[in-house]
């Protein structure tokens, strides 16, 4: 999507999210989610502001079911940090930039 939030999918989920050495934050989002759209500009800010500290990656429900479903994502958007392979923090629903970053910082 944006520049600063790669797109991840079933197959590398583990490699880009599980595997890394920096906190990651996953927004589970699809193309005809209003609020997923709405949240977008926001999940890129926060991206942008954590380059090189954490990953901030994107994984479409629709494209990924498995992973979607390994984690139980029943609404979107819904957003995850994982930070040594678990998850640590969830927002489902809309959040605002300090809300993000605060759930972030708790794991830098």
């Amino acid at each position: 999507m944006g520049g600063n939030t790669p797109d991840v999918n079933d197959a590398d989920f583990e490699l880009e999210v599980l595997r890394s050495e920096v906190p990651v934050l996953v927004d589970f989002w699809a193309e005809w989610c209003s609020p997923c759209k709405a949240l977008a500009p926001t999940i890129e800010a926060v991206a942008k502001d954590y380059l090189g500290r954490a990953k901030v990656v994107k994984l479409n429900v629709d494209q990924n079911i498995s992973t979607s479903s390994r984690y139980n994502i029943k609404g979107i958007p819904t957003l995850l940090l994982f930070k040594n392979g678990m998850v640590k923090e969830q927002i489902v629903g809309s959040a605002g930039k300090d809300a993000i970053s605060k759930i972030i910082n708790k794991h830098l």
